[in-house]
């Protein structure tokens, strides 16, 4: 069997359907989507603007409030310093959750820098924030928060539409990154009541390198300072000549997830529950990191008790996975999320990160409960 592949929350495959729809944007539909005086130009805006309708689609959006970024990364950070570039006098204060993407916690960190005050919200051992903390850290100072929609780590989703409302009645601003839920849960901007949205095309079966950020511009109207600045592109949000292909690739993948999504997800959780009941009925010493229940269903995280992480993850030389740690410098240290929900360093070190997708089956699903049951007995025999 050849290597198989379990970290859809790293990045997806790119499907099939979204190289075709890309690849004529490659070669001879070249034009820049800026240039108004010839057809090149204007077949380029088209496809475009036809991607921002799709990507839209998917999560609720009118199209016109989908501006297109490289990426999640820059999507989060568009949305924290944009926001905060632009705040009311007195609005110095944003609330976040210590088990945020990196992407979002180094940009609240930055903005500590700059004289903004900034809450870490706790969670408790499955990774879930409490809604009366939640009611307590939002004031009439407070600017902005941002909650994940479902945790790259551990898969836990936050319950965002109560968050939103919390957020409303203080008349602060809300944001989530999404990048890992949309496509596989619905994410409707108006049912979450969210202002901002970040997305990203290479966590739903699209390419690398192209992004999306949902700005709300009625009831109210979001007021971002840009990142970057040379030309206006993006109704002045982002400026620099638009990734017409990567465009493309997002909104074919963004109306592939949509029209698939209720059937997909099924089968998806229904693989990763057959995953858990086999770790679970072959080994003793395994526990799931995070809700089961308010859970994405493409992931899932366990601890294995009595391995070492490193000789583990040796060992599972043809499986891809990602432990739980991020690995940020030459040294890794072990992930903040699972050093959040309580774990200990060795534990928060042997556990296993499996994002399953699209072209996972069954039959793979088997042969990794296999594995990992060998390799774990043989790890604590020795």
């Amino acid at each position: 069997m050849p290597p198989i592949y379990m970290d859809s929350h790293a990045t997806t495959p790119l499907d099939g359907r979204v190289l075709d729809a890309m690849l004529p944007f490659f070669s001879e539909q070249f034009g820049n989507a800026s240039s108004r005086n010839h057809s090149f130009g204007w077949a380029a805006k088209k496809a475009v603007e036809r991607a921002r309708e799709q990507v839209g689609s998917l999560v609720g959006a009118r199209f016109r409030d989908i501006i297109f970024t490289s990426g999640a990364t820059e999507s989060n950070n568009l949305a924290i310093k944009g926001v905060a570039a632009s705040a009311a006098h007195g609005r110095k204060h944003i609330v976040t959750v210590c088990t945020e993407h990196r992407a979002v916690l180094d940009p609240c960190r930055e903005l500590e820098r700059q004289g903004f005050d900034v809450t870490y919200l706790a969670v408790d051992a499955e990774g879930m924030i409490d809604l009366d903390a939640v009611r307590e850290a939002v004031t009439e100072r407070t600017l902005l928060v941002s909650v994940m929609a479902g945790n790259n780590e551990i898969g836990v989703m936050q319950p965002l539409v109560e968050i939103g409302r919390i957020a409303r009645r203080r008349d602060a601003l809300f944001h989530s990154d999404a990048a890992q839920a949309a496509g596989s849960v619905e994410c409707d901007v108006d049912e979450l009541g969210v202002d901002l949205l970040s997305l990203s095309a290479h966590k739903m079966y699209g390419p690398k390198g192209a992004g999306a950020l949902y700005v709300r511009k009625k009831s109210p109207a979001i007021r971002l300072e840009p990142l970057l600045h040379g030309g206006g592109h993006e109704r002045g949000y982002r400026s620099g000549t638009l990734n017409v292909p990567g465009i493309v690739g997002f909104g074919a993948a963004a109306e592939i997830a949509a029209s698939e999504m209720a059937k997909e997800s099924a089968r998806v959780a229904a693989l990763r529950n057959r995953l858990w009941d086999g770790l679970r009925r072959n080994l003793d010493g395994v526990d799931a990191n995070g809700s089961m229940t308010a859970r994405l269903p493409q992931n899932l995280n366990v601890r294995i008790e009595g391995v070492p992480g490193d000789a583990l993850f040796m060992a599972l030389d043809d499986v891809a996975v990602s432990s739980g740690a991020a690995c940020t410098t030459a040294t890794a240290e072990p992930s903040h999320v699972l050093r959040a929900l309580g774990l200990n360093d060795d534990l928060a070190r042997a556990s296993i990160r499996f994002g399953l997708g699209r072209f996972n089956t069954e039959q793979e699903v088997d042969y990794v409960v296999s594995k990992i049951t060998d390799v774990v007995k043989r790890l604590r025999i020795g």
